[in-house]
């Protein structure tokens, strides 16, 4: 954790809650964490604006939208140098099919998260990348068969317990 950031027992409470409740009004937030609504509020406007929190919104059940396709890509960058890496990382943010995009150590450079409609328009977005020069020198893609569970919250906890705050 950045050491800028002084983050106490009750700013990490709040977190856990809004990442669970993020709809929650501010009154239910300061009663589940034992505050009052305005140092409550005044404490989630703070972790607002040194970007802790980086904003609210909806988890969509894909599968009840239609069909879909997710992919895990690994891309190998032909160029190691920064400035070619940063060159297919903006590249890439362009397409967003690209939901995810991580830069590792290993085998290859980037493993990337691709949601499409269905192979073709997997296909597509792949051609695109490459004929785009991002500097790619290989690819394997993997599709995602099944999903058996999905979170998407951070387990503060186990990352953060209470011997830390």
């Amino acid at each position: 954790m950045d050491q800028m950031l002084k983050l106490d027992r009750t700013d990490f409470r709040i977190l856990e809650h809004l990442q669970r409740m993020g709809r929650c009004s501010n009154v239910e937030l300061a009663d589940l964490i034992g505050l009052s609504p305005s140092p409550c509020y005044a404490r989630v406007k703070r972790l607002q604006q040194i970007g802790v929190i980086e904003g609210f919104g909806a988890h969509l059940a894909m599968a009840k939208l239609g069909d879909f396709l997710i992919v895990f890509t690994e891309i190998t960058i032909s160029n190691h140098r920064r400035h070619n890496l940063r060159r297919f990382e903006e590249g890439a943010e362009k397409y967003p099919e690209i939901m995810e995009c991580y830069n590792v150590s290993g085998g290859y450079d980037f493993l990337l998260k691709i949601v499409t409609r269905n192979v073709s328009h997997f296909h597509r977005v792949m051609d695109g990348l490459l004929e785009a020069d991002l500097g790619i020198e290989k690819f394997s893609s993997y599709i995602v068969m099944r999903v058996p569970f999905l979170k998407h919250e951070i387990p503060i906890d186990q990352l953060f317990g209470e011997g830390r705050w």
